[in-house]
């Protein structure tokens, strides 16, 4: 028995299907059914294994929402092997620009009034472009530079119906496969849905741009551009402009202009902070999405994806860096079980002794020499092969750190 397959959705099912059966889960296509909108030859794995970094290049084709499913994969340690799992958090979020013609219709019916009204000048070329939306340069009537951010047209309609794919295969998995039990799907694409709905609304993101700007205040060379609330809605974002090089594309002469070393260590403590103090913090530092200023500051930009942590768990979280840091293998395995939820197998003995195996190699570094998101996600994958089911909560911490430590 499969799931019941639905006509809107055949396209997808068929292409969710041709990537579990290219990479090696032929046996879940056929439980689930899927297999039924292959064909014959389809049906059949190539002969070569496929490597991990076609899986990027895979998702990357299927479109937006499956590119954020592989970025929330990759969090996942305890399903995929750890090249996979690298080269998910490679995947790019860029995709062609939409039209000007588009963008001028957008943002005409949500500021409701036509771009040349509203701004003394708007550039048709979009100086960004990614999955959700892309950024214009414009300049309000005050003459005030500006960035205006225009969601893709449909992008939520797609989104939704891709969701609501995923999620008749996620429950099936779930509900008749020991898989499925073992990896609660349907639990992780809610989390994708919940991420996906608020980075869709714009004046989310809005507010998010708000509170990191008073959050960091004390940071001085860290910059949240401020967002204009008069010209923002669900689907256009109108910004401060902050003019600067994004770190991905400076050359090494102009690394050598600046205090890299401290810029650095006022980025890692600013986002220590957010996490262990705040409890609400900026789920997508990668390089793309950090800039240096002609005054030699950080500026982060694309703010639409956030973390929260709860009180309780901060103070965990607190406990865990200072066993690691004083090397005490045991109290931070301890901390670690209290962090999740272990399972019927769980093997504690085994888990204490990987767990003060990783702890060991950090005797001696001090917290900002570790690779804090590393050793996160090292300990989230010793609790996942222990039979640990670990909050999303520290696996999204995990991956914001890492991102921090490169």
């Amino acid at each position: 028995m499969g799931i019941s397959l639905k006509p809107q959705h055949l396209n997808r099912y068929r292409q969710i299907s041709w990537l579990l059966v290219k990479y090696g889960r032929s046996d879940l296509a056929k439980e689930t059914g899927l297999e039924e909108t292959l064909t014959a030859e389809e049906r059949v794995r190539p002969r070569e294994a496929a490597k991990a970094d076609e899986l990027a290049a895979d998702l990357e084709k299927l479109g937006p929402t499956f590119v954020k499913l592989g970025q929330l994969l990759s969090t996942r340690v305890e399903l995929l092997p750890r090249p996979y799992l690298d080269a998910l958090a490679r995947l790019q979020d860029k995709v062609e620009p939409f039209g000007f013609a588009e963008v001028e219709k957008i943002v005409t019916s949500e500021l409701g009034v036509r771009t040349s009204k509203a701004f003394s000048d708007f550039e048709s070329k979009p100086i960004a472009s990614a999955s959700l939306g892309q950024v214009h340069l414009a300049h309000l009537r005050d003459g005030r530079p500006v960035a205006v951010k225009v969601q893709r047209p449909d992008i939520r309609e797609q989104m939704v119906e891709d969701l609501d794919a995923l999620g008749e295969i996620a429950e099936f998995l779930d509900n008749h496969t020991e898989f499925g039990q073992r990896c609660e799907f349907t639990r992780m694409l809610e989390e994708l849905r919940k991420s996906l709905m608020r980075e869709l609304d714009y004046r989310q993101e809005a507010h998010n741009l708000a509170a990191f700007r008073e959050q960091l205040k004390a940071f001085t060379h860290i910059i949240v551009p401020a967002p204009i609330a008069d010209y923002s809605t669900s689907r256009v974002l109108t910004m401060e402009y902050v003019s600067g090089v994004k770190i991905t594309e400076m050359s090494p002469l102009t690394r050598m202009d600046f205090d890299g070393e401290m810029l650095a260590g006022e980025l890692f403590r600013a986002y220590l902070n957010q996490i262990l103090v705040e409890g609400f913090f900026h789920a997508d530092p990668h390089p793309g999405n950090v800039s240096l200023t002609s005054d030699h500051r950080i500026a982060l930009l694309d703010l639409g994806m956030v973390g929260r942590i709860m009180p309780r768990l901060q103070e965990d979280l607190l406990q865990l860096l200072l066993a690691i840091s004083e090397g005490h293998g045991e109290d931070a395995a301890q901390i670690a079980i209290k962090i999740g939820q272990p399972r019927r197998e769980f093997d504690q003995t085994e888990f204490t002794r990987r767990i003060s195996e990783i702890i060991g190699q950090q005797k001696t570094a001090t917290v900002e020499q570790m690779q804090v998101g590393r050793l996160v996600l090292e300990v989230t994958r010793c609790a996942a092969d222990c039979q640990i089911r670990v909050p999303p909560e520290l696996t999204m911490l995990g991956k914001t750190l890492l991102n921090l430590d490169q």
